[in-house]
């Protein structure tokens, strides 16, 4: 058996904490693909194991040595009405351990069956959102977004029943913690501060030991945290990521992408878009995303707020102060990023000429429903001085003309730029990726494997994705969008 070194703390905060549930057998695990590269990052060596032993332990058939599995506790808003108790429904976390750098790892099965907080659901997962999250947690890892990662997909050679039968699977998921905004929400609810200090004293230890010297450690706590969701937020809206189910237990307490639901990555780009299924209103829409996590942001405020201060108006106070900050470290990060995608550096004098410049390109493509990854990536082509290479680039625009009428507006911009053409397209390419994971795309491989169990178009899928900012020769297929038969209107949660 895969020898795992658990050095398991979550278990020791206390029952209250978790309900111990061991992972419901499978009829027939099958791996379907083991990230060896991220096994390597967390100090594990699979050795000589055979792929039938790393599917046992990783569908939940076998327990490994050390592990403590246990479902967690949480409440959370969703969709903005509170649940005062969630919890983890289909997901087992086994242990945490240790890698050799000191970073810390949770291991968490997703789809091994009910727990005390499944609600009458089945505790199991379908194929296909194991697959796209194993997609698009790898895709985000190698994109640069902090996000949970996948370290193994296992197909159970049992049916799971949703609208209709559907082959299930089960995904092995790695973060830095499964904390949530609404972990802390479960236990304030309650009027439990001495749990709620626990909790955090156990985060904090974790997550954020920059921050035990402080004067008060939990306000040194919650401004890191504000901190993390801003640029993390900043980094989905300039990849064109749309979260789709930004509830508070769906919001990690380390400023990590977690809960690859109905997620997508646009592609006409559309300010408004939403493709998640149970998001009627829009609530979690794509431009919607800053002003949710600063709301998410002050739910965890509220439940951290008889740590800020002894009195409750000065704990008010620190909290208002701290949220106030959200926003400018949003735009912050948000205006470097942008101007990095559009070949920009930062100048003091240019800030607000920069902002309408970009603003005015999304209008633009909002106008013309230009592909969102696509028009970055061939923006990063184009020479300063010359139109003469921008057709690809105008291609994507129904209306040529509002395209070259802002980069006549661009040009004039980067001609206070002192930086090369070379130099400038080569910190471009650096930030505009060639390949997303596309929605019709992750689409096919579900569909191949779920109606076929086909998965080479997964692995192939995959492969493409592993080396997202260089063109690859002869994959110029994963590129495209997606003919109008092949457009993903929704997506859709697994349960």
């Amino acid at each position: 058996m895969i020898q795992i070194p658990f050095n398991n703390r979550y278990v020791t905060l206390g029952e209250t904490f978790y309900v111990k549930t061991r992972p419901t057998p499978v009829a027939k695990p099958a791996l379907i693909k083991f990230n060896d590269a991220l096994a390597r990052l967390m100090g594990l060596s699979p050795g000589d194991l055979d792929t039938a032993d790393l599917a046992a332990v990783f569908s939940g058939d076998t327990v490994p040595e050390g592990a403590e599995p246990l479902a967690m506790a949480y409440a959370g808003h969703q969709f903005g009405y509170f649940s005062p108790q969630l919890g983890d429904g289909r997901a087992i976390l086994l242990g945490e351990m240790s890698g050799a750098n000191g970073a810390c790892f949770d291991m968490q099965l997703k789809g091994s069956g009910r727990t005390f907080y499944s609600r009458g659901g089945d505790g199991r997962a379908a194929l296909g959102p194991v697959l796209r999250e194993y997609l698009v947690s790898e895709a985000m890892a190698k994109l640069n977004v902090p996000t949970t990662r996948a370290l193994a997909a296992v197909a159970t050679g049992e049916p799971v029943a949703r609208e209709q039968l559907l082959p299930g699977g089960v995904i092995t998921r790695i973060a830095s913690s499964f904390v949530r905004v609404g972990t802390f929400q479960y236990f304030a609810a309650r009027g439990d501060v001495e749990a709620v200090k626990t909790l955090a004293d156990y985060v904090i230890e974790r997550n954020y030991p920059g921050v035990v010297s402080a004067e008060n450690p939990y306000v040194a706590f919650l401004e890191a945290v504000i901190e993390r969701q801003a640029r993390l937020i900043a980094q989905w809206m300039q990849l064109g990521f749309i979260h789709g189910v930004m509830n508070t237990d769906n919001m990690s307490i380390a400023g990590e992408t977690i809960d690859y639901g109905p997620c997508a990555f646009m592609d006409a780009y559309d300010h408004d878009r939403v493709f998640s299924s149970i998001d009627h209103g829009g609530r979690y829409a794509y431009n919607n995303q800053p002003g949710i996590g600063l709301w998410n942001l002050t739910r965890l405020a509220e439940s951290l707020a008889p740590l800020l201060a002894d009195e409750t108006d000065e704990a008010i106070e620190v909290a208002q102060t701290l949220l106030k900050s959200y926003r400018a470290q949003y735009e912050q990060s948000r205006l470097a990023g942008m101007r990095t995608k559009c070949g920009l550096t930062a100048h003091e004098d240019t800030e607000q000429e920069d902002k309408s410049l970009i603003e005015a390109l999304l209008n633009v493509m909002a106008a013309n429903h230009a592909d969102f990854t696509l028009t970055f990536y061939y923006l990063s082509q184009l020479w300063a001085q010359s139109s003469e290479h921008d057709g690809d680039c105008r291609s994507l625009f129904v209306s040529p003309a509002q395209f070259d009428e802002w980069a006549v507006t661009w040009r004039g911009r980067l001609s206070r730029e002192t930086r090369s053409d070379e130099a400038r397209q080569a910190n471009m390419r650096a930030v505009n990726p060639v390949y997303i994971p596309r929605n019709h795309q992750i689409e096919a491989a579900i569909r191949a494997a779920e109606d076929g169990g086909d998965f080479s178009v997964f692995h192939d899928l995959h492969e493409v994705l592993q080396n997202p900012y260089v063109k690859q020769e002869g994959k110029d297929s994963y590129m495209l969008p997606p003919e109008p038969d092949e457009v993903v209107k929704q997506t859709f949660c697994g349960t």
